[in-house]
């Protein structure tokens, strides 16, 4: 595989990053199948290059892009992208505003709330055109004192997002959709059978109460669309009938956190070459770059893999630095300055923050190049 990756990108100069378009084709097809016929939402944060973002929309199976910021679904909108989901509270007033002036972007655009204060934040902003929101709900798994999940929404009963929906409304926003995201499932590796356990209880706490939840909001409010999972649980949360459409991102691209799932494997799409400027000791290679750490917990399970050539690995002593990264393993003495090591990291879209342009190779071909979101100086945070 990354024999080709060289080929294709001879005589560019390393660092670079790249996505390969078959393995990328090839994860797309996967999580179409197994969303088994609900469409998927792509997850732009994971992904944070239009073009490719443009690629999987052109495919049967996927509809809709889920932003992460107000700024970059105003971005979109004027580019022509349309159901745009804004899946995480904004409190960006003069974009919000910026969105509520605009009738293509109010009509195109829906953005989050999970409060009461939420919701009052949105009312007193200037509104020429109505805003569009969903209601974000807790979707983690509760044992007794025991909160196994993300800390995102305070909002679990039907109750209380009915109240959430009623608020919304009287503030005159459309309530047009809900959000459940079950980072227990969709974001942890099958690691153990604890975890496996975890999830499978968690699958059938959310399948009961989320249709509780959907049913009462359907009482008061015109749902346009009830999302939920992640590349994590397409398999499972596609077997729910209250959701009507499942998000993905990452498994387009196939970064090492999804190396430990049981269930499925997406291929390696997107990697990066680091070039070698130093060899200070046998058995060991100094790379340029390479700090690229991924976020959540911190930790090894973070940090960039070496892809090839097999057995270099990081130094514990030093891990991935911010501007070299040395590297130890028998290949080490078989490489000489200006070699390429590729590595992977381990998210998805968080390599494009690094990286202004996309090589795009198919087989020993470069197809193209594409600027990421950073590529075109836009910057959501």
């Amino acid at each position: 595989m990354t024999g080709s990756w060289e080929r294709a990108t001879a005589g560019r100069a390393a660092p670079l990053a790249l996505v390969d378009l078959e393995a990328f084709d090839a994860n797309a097809a996967d999580l179409v199948r197994r969303a088994a016929g609900k469409p998927v939402r792509v997850a732009s944060k994971s992904v944070r290059c239009r073009a490719l973002l443009r690629r999987a929309l052109d495919r049967p199976g996927f509809r809709g892009v889920m932003a992460y910021s107000v700024r970059e679904a105003l971005w979109l909108a004027a580019d022509g992208f349309t159901d745009l989901f804004v899946a995480y509270p904004s409190a960006d007033r003069e974009a919000l505003e910026s969105l509520a002036a605009n009738g293509h972007a109010a009509a195109q655009v829906t953005v989050t709330v999970d409060s009461v204060e939420h919701v009052a934040f949105l009312a007193a902003l200037q509104r020429p055109h109505p805003l569009r929101v969903a209601v974000d709900v807790d979707a983690s798994l509760r044992v007794g004192s025991l909160h196994l999940g993300v800390r995102r929404s305070p909002l679990r009963s039907a109750g209380q997002v009915v109240a959430v929906a009623r608020a919304a409304q009287a503030a005159g926003l459309d309530v047009v959709g809900l959000m459940f995201y079950d980072a227990q499932v969709a974001g942890l590796p099958d690691s153990s059978p604890a975890v496996r356990l975890v999830k499978a209880r968690s699958t059938r706490d959310l399948l009961g109460r989320r249709a509780e939840v959907v049913a009462a909001v359907r009482d008061v409010a015109t749902l346009e669309f009830v999302n939920g999972g992640g590349t994590g649980s397409l398999h499972v949360a596609s077997r729910d009938p209250s959701l009507t459409e499942l998000a993905a991102g990452s498994g387009l691209f196939g970064p090492t956190l999804f190396d430990g799932y049981r269930s499925f494997r997406p291929r390696p799409a997107a990697a990066f070459a680091l070039p070698v400027v130093r060899r200070p000791a046998p058995g060991v290679v100094t790379v340029f770059g390479g700090g690229y750490t991924a976020s959540g917990p911190p930790g090894w399970s973070r940090s960039p893999s070496v892809l090839a050539p097999r057995g270099l690995r990081l130094l514990r002593s030093e891990g991935a630095g911010e501007v070299q990264t040395p590297l130890r393993g028998p290949a080490a003495d078989g490489l000489g300055i200006g070699d390429r090591v590729w590595f992977r990291h381990a998210k998805a879209g968080e390599l494009c923050e690094r990286f202004d342009e996309l090589h795009l190779v198919r087989g020993d071909e470069l197809v193209d190049r594409v600027p990421t979101y950073r590529g075109e100086a836009a910057n959501f945070g």
